[in-house]
């Protein structure tokens, strides 16, 4: 696998605020939770999805990114 192309930043948007953050996703693991800095609501990856970056992220995490699985996809 190469990192060349792997964008490591993405902009989730809380649903229910709308709040905009952008922060540095893992490489080495799934992020399953995300607290909303504006309304503190608890994010969790939606059904489908491996991660709270796949589900309100504006990049699909590193590893979804590298055409891999992730967390225990298929």
């Amino acid at each position: 696998m190469t990192n060349n192309n792997i964008v490591l930043e993405s902009t989730i948007t809380c649903p229910n605020c709308g709040h905009t953050e952008t922060e540095t996703m893992p490489t080495d693991a799934c992020q399953w939770f995300y607290e909303c800095k504006s309304c503190k609501t608890l994010l969790k990856p939606l059904e489908g999805d491996c991660c709270v970056f796949c589900s309100y992220g504006t990049v699909p995490c590193p590893p979804k990114q590298s055409g891999e699985t992730c967390c225990g996809d298929t």
